[in-house]
C-alpha cells in the first residue's frame, strides 16, 4: 500500500468558494467575511501566540456538493445528507466527454452509447459516472456558467440506470438541461434515489480516465445536500 501511494495522484474536483461564485439561480449565495484577526486576538494571549479566522455562510446546494434523497423527494422518509451512506459517495468512477453538444439541448442515450463506445473507458456497474460538458472550464465566474450548457435528457437519465450507475455528476450547476421546464433527470433521482454531484470542476483532467472518486459530504444534520471536497485518486 505505501508503494501504492507513491504512485497515487490527488487531483481536485471541487470549485473555489468565494463571496460572488456562481450558484444555481434563487439558491443563497454564499457570503465570507472576516471574524477576527490577529490583531484583536493578540491582547487575549501573552507570549505572542494569536489567531485569525473566516466566516462564511453557504446553501447546502450551493458550491461543489451532492443532492440529498431528500432534496429530489418529498416523500416522508427520503434521507438527508447526514443519513445517506458514506459508500454512495467513494469508489471506483469514470468520466465521459459530453462536451460537443449545444447549450440548452438534451444529451439522450444513444449519444451515451456512442461517446463510451469511442472513449477507452467503458461504464462499469456500481462506477460512479462523471459528465465532462466543459461548463466550469469555460464559463467559471460567468454569468453564461448558469445557462450556456447542455444537459441530459430523458433517455440518458434512463441510460444511468440501465447501466447500474451508483452515483453520478456535472460540472455544472445541474445535470438537467437548463431549458427544461420538467427535470427528467431529478426526477430519476427522485423515482430510483440515485444521487449525483453538480459544480465540479476540472474534470477535463480525468476525462476519458478510471479513477477513484471521493467527495464525502458535510455531515450536517437535515441538510438537502452536502458541500464537499470532490477529488479524484489516479493510478
Amino acid at each position: 500500500p505505501h508503494d501504492r501511494g507513491a504512485h497515487m495522484q490527488i487531483i481536485d474536483l471541487s470549485q473555489d468558494i468565494y463571496e460572488g461564485m456562481k450558484v444555481y439561480p434563487g439558491h443563497l449565495k454564499t457570503v465570507q467575511f472576516e471574524h477576527v484577526t490577529h490583531e484583536e486576538t493578540a491582547p487575549r494571549f501573552e507570549g505572542g501566540f494569536s489567531f485569525q479566522t473566516t466566516g462564511f455562510i453557504l446553501n447546502d446546494n450551493g458550491p461543489t456538493h451532492v443532492d440529498s434523497f431528500s432534496h429530489l423527494d418529498p416523500a416522508e422518509g427520503a434521507e438527508t445528507i447526514d443519513q445517506m451512506p458514506l459508500e454512495l459517495f467513494y469508489g471506483p468512477a469514470v468520466c465521459l466527454d459530453v462536451t460537443s453538444f449545444a447549450p440548452q439541448t438534451d444529451i439522450t442515450a444513444d449519444d451515451l452509447n456512442r461517446i463510451e463506445a469511442e472513449s477507452p473507458v467503458e461504464v462499469q456497474r456500481g462506477d460512479i459516472v462523471l459528465f465532462h460538458t466543459g461548463t466550469w472550464n469555460k464559463f467559471a465566474g460567468d454569468k453564461r456558467y448558469l445557462t450556456d450548457f447542455a444537459g441530459l435528457g430523458a433517455s440518458a437519465a434512463e441510460w444511468i440506470v440501465e447501466r447500474g450507475v451508483k452515483t453520478f455528476g456535472v460540472d455544472s450547476p445541474t445535470p438537467d438541461n437548463p431549458a427544461s421546464k420538467s427535470y427528467p433527470v431529478h426526477m430519476m433521482c427522485r423515482r430510483e434515489h440515485i444521487t449525483h454531484y453538480e459544480n465540479l470542476a476540472n474534470l477535463d483532467k480525468v476525462v476519458n480516465t478510471r479513477f477513484t472518486f471521493a467527495g464525502f459530504p458535510l455531515k450536517v444534520i437535515g441538510a438537502h445536500g452536502g458541500p464537499n471536497r470532490a477529488v479524484a485518486l489516479v493510478e
